[in-house]
């Protein structure tokens, strides 16, 4: 049980250094434009969504970012997404750089969810992912203070201020940069820039081989650079958070599958990424076959996936979707978890009403006193 408590100890230890990364924004920061370097190709039909491959590094790629801190750059990523309308489609988060594969939306069929009389109720309601209940009641206050002095037209320019911050890649990408490197200085204790200028982007066909292409690309980074020998061992990707039990990284796959949003089992999304995965990422070597030119995954490894058409073992899965092995604390039966809860209730503090936590996208019937986000997969 001491081991037990140490492990509970450790990981409210990192979520403590996480807390200003969750923490809601109580301040509007307001929209600025992003203007100056190279021409940035935005799509413009009337219709559409388009895709981009984003890549930021740190300021001459000195800073390279540990565990909790990539874990808290893939929280904000993932809250300016549901806040911005924008969808991710893979990601990959190194030591030094980030990369992100996101639709955008078109934006007046996107913004349609906030027209009509209850449409200002529902701005709010959106507003509560990332703002604090104490600002949006300020917000309300000063929009209800415009209106009783006649004021319509700055009221309503308010609210416009507010909608031009949805489905705007550059505003997407410039607000994950600051609110990231806020929490990362005031971490370090350090001041300046933490990013370079500039964040560089690639318009992608938003179906079919150039999507499916630069999402195997973004999620084989890991194994390019040498960390990892298949890239579902690295915990920082989109892939590998699918394999978690994600719902929203599933979803980010199929889209790029061109598969049903909810074709992660049903269409064999699982399985068909994998091997296009391993496909993709074979190591290159020289023509006489001796030294490596360009690392990945080996011939062996590649021929053995494809060979087992993508699937992967209950007992890997289960290591993938979860480390509780080693990182849950308590492992067993619902009601053997729940009574051990309540034997330690006193270190979970008061908010925490049940003990037993279902292993997410387990076809095992396991629980555990918590779910892990934060360690690697490994």
């Amino acid at each position: 049980m001491k081991h037990a408590q140490s492990s509970h100890s450790q990981r409210l230890a990192i979520e403590e250094q996480l807390v200003g990364v969750n923490a809601k924004t109580g301040l509007f920061p307001g929209a600025r434009s992003w203007s100056g370097g190279r021409h940035r190709i935005l799509g413009k039909g009337p219709l559409e969504s388009y895709c981009y491959h984003v890549m930021s590094r740190t300021s001459g790629g000195e800073v390279h970012f540990d565990e909790v801190e990539k874990e808290a750059l893939r929280r904000v990523i993932w809250r300016m997404a549901e806040f911005s309308g924008i969808k991710v489609v893979t990601y990959c988060i190194m030591r030094n750089h980030f990369h992100l594969l996101a639709e955008v939306p078109h934006r007046q069929t996107w913004l349609e969810r906030f027209e009509g009389k209850d449409g200002e109720a529902k701005l709010f309601d959106h507003l509560q992912t990332l703002y604090s209940r104490a600002y949006l009641g300020l917000l309300r206050d000063e929009l209800a203070d415009l209106r009783a002095r006649g004021m319509h037209a700055l009221a309503a320019q308010r609210i416009e201020n507010i909608k031009k911050r949805f489905c705007d890649l550059s505003l997407f990408v410039k607000e994950i940069k600051e609110r990231f490197s806020r929490w990362y200085n005031k971490r370090h204790e350090r001041r300046g820039t933490l990013w370079m200028d500039r964040f560089k982007s690639v318009l992608v066909e938003g179906k079919g081989e150039p999507l499916r292409t630069m999402a195997a690309y973004i999620d084989l980074n890991p194994v390019r650079a040498g960390l990892v020998k298949d890239p579902k061992d690295y915990r920082w990707s989109g892939y590998a958070e699918a394999l978690s039990g994600s719902r929203r990284a599933q979803r980010g796959v199929c889209k790029a599958l061109g598969k049903p949003v909810d074709g992660w089992k049903s269409a064999g999304a699982a399985e068909a990424y994998r091997c296009l995965l391993h496909d993709e990422g074979r190591e290159v070597r020289d023509a006489q076959n001796e030294a490596v030119v360009r690392r990945g995954i080996t011939v062996e490894s590649a021929r053995a996936v494809l060979a087992a058409k993508g699937k992967l073992s209950p007992a890997e899965l289960v290591r993938l979707r979860v480390r509780y092995f080693t990182d849950g604390v308590v492992l067993g039966s619902k009601a053997f978890v729940e009574d051990v809860f309540q034997t330690q209730r006193e270190s979970f503090g008061p908010k925490r009403k049940g003990g037993a936590r279902r292993m997410p996208a387990s076809d095992a019937d396991f629980y555990t006193l918590r779910q892990l986000r934060v360690r690697p997969l490994g």
